[in-house]
């Protein structure tokens, strides 16, 4: 029998996809992962009758790090969640467990990305609406993991880019989501807080007993810039290490693509632009170009319309002379197909017109979607 807790308040917001399956007080599902809620009635009505079934953080710690499962990023996003919470709450309490939770979480995410790498992108853009700060660093770590594999970063070099990414935040989190939904100028003390995170997260992370210099170098350096206009020490150039410019453009794409209180998300058309920017003294020029052809011009997971005029999600990204593949949802005059169809955008019929941007996202099962099983 599942262990069904009530769904809190602040949990589900409209226009999002569901992060996991929605069940009633018997067990049975109501609503599946990837349904995005309409309207007011239905938010009140799952607040008043769903349940969802979370997952135990505190479970054996060998589960975590000998975890050999097939690896379907959309099942694992809740997981991916609740084990980032549990790491980072483990390492602010400077836990015993702590090191060993950051090594089990960083190979999970590994995994994830190696095994499924267009879900894993897919992931970033489906959840990109309005995530928390607990989903933007899962987003940094994924694509920390592809851009650093993209910029030619050996495997333990990644790893230790991965871990960062996981734990350079970690003194934000009790306070990024009240900011980000903070449409005011901040505080004078909400600035000093942002400033000087990345001391707050080494801090932490030294008194649990992980002390890995690189790892802290990162932490350290993901705010400077090449220019030498970043903080907290001003350095530029190749005082700068790569992997830290990796993870600080991870961050500032998350940002790019995700809707806060103050201002709208950017289309992939405009991110992609201001990418190509950002090799102009801001990084290395190779940093934003890995990013650049790792996104490829339509990344999985965002919408599109096709020259035939059917509207569907990209699932997979160019392969030699064919694709990008897109699974259609919506037929050519806006009836929503029973299932959907693929198609290679590389055949004159289905090359992409647009980018299809709604007001609302259609509800998907990614699973099925993607061809993983339920």
């Amino acid at each position: 029998m599942l262990n069904l807790v009530r769904i809190a308040p602040g949990a589900l917001t409209i226009g999002r996809p569901l992060p996991w399956n929605v069940y009633d007080a018997d067990g049975h599902i109501l609503l599946r992962q990837g349904y995005v809620i309409q309207t007011n009635l239905q938010l009140e009505q799952l607040f008043e009758r769903g349940r969802f079934s979370p997952r135990k953080i505190d479970r054996p710690l060998e589960e975590v790090v000998e975890d050999t499962r097939d690896r379907n990023p959309f099942a694992d996003y809740p997981d991916l969640l609740h084990t980032l919470e549990a790491t980072l709450n483990a390492i602010t309490e400077a836990d015993p467990s702590a090191q060993k939770r950051l090594l089990g979480l960083t190979r999970m995410v590994e995994r994830t990305c190696l095994e499924s790498p267009d879900a894993s992108l897919a992931l970033v853009h489906l959840y990109s609406v309005g995530p928390t700060i607990h989903e933007q660093i899962i987003f940094y770590a994924i694509l920390c993991q592809f851009m650093a594999r993209q910029f030619g970063l050996d495997d333990n070099r990644i790893g230790v880019l991965t871990a960062a990414a996981l734990t350079a935040n970690l003194a934000l989190a009790p306070v990024a989501d009240k900011l980000n939904a903070s449409n005011t100028i901040l505080s004078d003390d909400q600035r000093a807080v942002i400033r000087k995170h990345p001391q707050r997260a080494i801090a932490a992370l030294k008194a649990a007993g992980i002390d890995n210099k690189l790892l802290l170098t990162i932490i350290a350096q993901h705010h400077e810039q090449a220019d030498g206009s970043g903080y907290p020490k001003g350095l530029s150039g190749t005082e700068i290490r790569p992997e830290a410019e990796i993870l600080a453009l991870a961050e500032r794409y998350v940002a790019m693509i995700t809707k806060r209180a103050y201002r709208n998300r950017m289309n992939i058309a405009d991110a992609r632009r201001l990418i190509a920017t950002l090799a102009d003294g801001k990084f290395r020029p190779a940093i934003p170009r890995a990013l650049l052809q790792v996104l490829t011009e339509y990344p999985p997971g965002i919408l599109v319309r096709l020259d035939n005029n059917e509207v569907g999600v990209v699932t997979r990204r160019p392969v030699r002379a064919r694709g990008p593949f897109v699974k259609s949802i919506f037929g050519p005059r806006g009836n929503r197909y029973n299932g959907t169809f693929e198609r290679d955008t590389s055949l004159l019929e289905y090359n992409i017109r647009a980018l299809e941007e709604p007001e609302i996202m259609p509800s998907m099962d990614f699973s099925l979607i993607w061809g993983f099983q339920s």
